[in-house]
């Protein structure tokens, strides 16, 4: 215990708020909330610590406390202080994105689509969906069962779809209103799990096609029947209250914590997301901050429920949303089967090695190495181009050993030497961290470049030049392209032989960077061929171009577009201009 830790716990506030936890250099390694700050923050050094909060508490140098006048803006300050200084010691949920919704357009002729939010009020939306391979077995099968608008845009002559019976046509047809709401009332009870009359219906159809020895017809029934049967095991249980709520269920056990939640829409079961975390501090207050955190990018039910009386009060309060603890009746039957796949997810993270379980120890060696602080924030940098064609600049950042893609960055080029990869690497580096010095934004404990020696002095130069303190490194590469280490300004390489685990974290790291920037080369150059080859094609005007680019954003797929495909989206006579363009430009 510091003498400033010693002189400064008399003095904490028995007050709501936010500690911040520094080390030596004044680095923000730990951010909680507390109901009595006092009470929290004392007890990091007058009792007996273990495992990883020791390891925390071992480099605390300082703290600093920020009193609130609620815990519930303790947990608002807590949120916003964790995504500001990412401190290695706080478990953050790795990014992920949206959950899918099935999306149902409310007005006009039905179509069905995936959307990853449910904030356009001309939709119905159902979901979200855990699992998003699940969201698209559902819609194929709405779209088979349901006589759908299919094309995107209303082409001007009917598709093959409405010559098989499964779209009514509007691009030929005027469809009755009351058709049209039919249809909606029809998609929506199904997806509310009331799928009686419709299976009934189908069994009949079946029947009748049997009895008229229309075999592939009556194959065809059956075939949809079976989808819908899949999809009902899928949903699992069903509650016939028809509530839309989240059913959180927790566990620990050797210093890990299992959390998981069982998403259930109007009463039927969508799927389940795990998180497995190491225990830090307060186990209640673990599990809420993970909840909370889980409610970043997931929109809120009606109702919660979770395995604990006392964390049901603090997340109702917090989340603004009805929150319970059930001990009898129906509801405990959900929160037992929560509570069983956390078991069932913390055994399996037992019985398989994972890397990320290391990777603070693997951080620490990796600082060693290279002779710097621990290396929890670390950016990577990669350039793509083919021959100076569409360049890029590519920025990805791990903290604590795993990818945060919030902070992903993507740059074009804008240099007059775009071939030259070392003045693309020092335009980009110049471009990020004078942008983080002059918003006085945090900088992170290491740059690796990947690439050689040469990478290595354009990003130290930039550094230099800006005047700020962060080490640079690059991935080091042999004669055969095979990363093999790592390469300081002075060219001496540091061999990882000797640390696999290490190795391949940050193979990884580098496979991530350069993924990141040929993905955003290709998307560049795929929209600027595009459309440079859809200039001047009569009847072809910024509009039909954007309709074009959104549906086919690689080249190749717009090559194998048919005119009968592309008629859905422009007119016919424009539609064989473009094939006619593509084909004399292979």
């Amino acid at each position: 215990m510091t003498e400033f830790v010693k002189n400064a716990i008399p003095l904490i506030p028995h007050r709501p708020g936010c500690y911040l936890m520094k080390d030596k250099d004044d680095v923000v390694i730990y951010v909680g909330k507390a109901k009595d700050l006092y009470k929290r923050v004392s007890q990091y050094f007058l009792r007996p610590q273990s495992g990883k909060v020791q390891a925390m508490v071992s480099h605390v140098d300082h703290f600093e406390t920020i009193i609130t006048k609620t815990d519930k803006e303790a947990f608002l300050l807590e949120h916003n202080l964790i995504h500001t200084y990412y401190p290695r010691y706080n478990v953050l949920l790795k990014d992920g994105k949206h959950y899918p919704y099935i999306a149902l357009k409310k007005k006009n002729d039905p179509f069905l689509k995936i959307a990853r939010n449910d904030k356009d009020k001309n939709y119905y939306y159902f979901g979200p969906f855990p699992t998003s391979s699940y969201a698209y077995k559902v819609i194929d099968l709405l779209n088979k069962i349901f006589p759908t608008r299919k094309c995107r845009n209303i082409p001007t002559s009917p598709c093959l779809y409405y010559h098989m019976g499964m779209c009514l046509g509007p691009c030929i047809n005027k469809i009755d209103e009351k058709v049209n709401d039919e249809l909606f009332n029809n998609i929506k009870s199904f997806l509310e799990g009331h799928n009686d009359d419709l299976i009934k219906d189908l069994k009949e159809k079946m029947m009748i096609a049997s009895d008229n020895q229309e075999y592939e017809k009556a194959q065809d029934i059956k075939l949809t029947l079976d989808a819908i049967e899949h999809i009902l095991d899928k949903q699992g249980v069903e509650n016939k209250d028809h509530v839309s709520r989240d059913v959180f269920g927790f566990t620990s056990r050797d210093g890990y914590l299992a959390l998981t939640v069982l998403t259930y829409r109007r009463g039927i079961l969508l799927g389940k997301e795990s998180f497995i975390v190491e225990e830090f501090d307060d186990l209640n207050e673990e599990i809420s901050t993970l909840i909370y955190q889980y409610y970043d990018t997931h929109s809120h039910p009606s109702e919660i429920l979770i395995n604990s009386e006392t964390l049901a009060k603090d997340i109702s309060e917090v989340l603004d949303v009805k929150t319970n603890y059930v001990s009898k009746g129906n509801l405990v039957e959900l929160i037992e089967m929560a509570s069983l796949n956390a078991r069932q997810a913390l055994d399996s993270h037992f019985m398989s090695a994972r890397l990320s379980d290391d990777n603070n120890a693997l951080l620490v060696d990796l600082g060693n190495r290279l002779g710097i602080k621990t290396p929890y924030r670390i950016e990577l940098f990669d350039n793509s181009h083919i021959q100076g064609d569409a360049p890029v600049g590519a920025m990805v950042c791990f903290v604590n050993g795993e990818p945060l893609k919030k902070m992903y960055r993507k740059y074009n080029i804008e240099g007059k030497e775009k071939r030259d990869d070392y003045s693309s690497m020092k335009e980009v580096m110049r471009r990020r961290y004078s942008r983080l010095k002059e918003n006085n934004e945090s900088m992170p404990d290491l740059i690796l470049t990947d690439g050689g020696l040469g990478q290595v002095h354009a990003g130290v130069e930039v550094i230099d030049e800006l005047k700020v303190n962060i080490p640079v490194f690059g991935l080091f590469k042999n004669d055969k392209h095979q990363t093999k280490g790592l390469i300081d300004k002075d060219g001496n390489v540091i061999s990882l032989d000797d640390n696999k685990p290490l190795f391949f974290l940050l193979v990884r790291m580098q496979d991530e960077v350069h993924r990141f920037a040929i993905s955003f080369h290709h998307q560049k150059r795929n929209k600027k061929f595009v459309t440079s080859i859809l200039d001047d094609i009569e009847g072809l005007g910024q509009k039909r171009k954007q309709i074009i680019r959104d549906h086919y954003l690689d080249i190749d797929e717009l090559r194998k577009a048919t005119v009968e495909e592309l008629s859905q989206y422009v007119p016919k006579e424009v539609a064989f201009k473009i094939v006619e363009r593509l084909k004399a430009n292979k």
